[in-house]
């Protein structure tokens, strides 16, 4: 087992599955890292997920086995930036409850 840094780049369009665009290990990730850092991408730090997606070749959409959990990586990156899916409902489509007025007497007691 090496203790070189791994580093891998994902790129995502919002309709297919991401694809592995940059992988490297040791001077290499750490260039992936730099590149990174100066464009303000967001990093997520997981060996494991890290060492999984370095079996991919470059170009290859990532398997279907992680959509899940690159989702969650993506979707938390996105809420980071302030950014939000097209069509996405805060609310999940559920009515905001209305707003109580205190200043309004009660209609039901006499």
């Amino acid at each position: 087992m090496s203790n070189s840094r791994e580093a891998i780049a994902l790129v995502y369009d919002g309709e297919k599955a991401p694809v592995l665009t940059a992988k490297g290990e040791g001077e290499l990730a750490e260039q992936i890292i730099q590149l990174a850092l100066d464009y303000e991408v967001p990093i997520y730090e997981n060996a494991d997920l890290a060492r999984m997606l370095t079996q991919l070749e470059l170009g290859d959409q990532i398997p279907e086995a992680l959509y899940r959990t690159i989702a969650e990586i993506i979707a938390f990156a996105w809420y980071l930036k302030g950014k939000r899916p097209a069509g996405f409902d805060p609310d999940g489509g559920q009515p905001k409850p209305k707003q109580l007025k205190h200043d309004q007497p009660n209609q039901g007691s006499k």
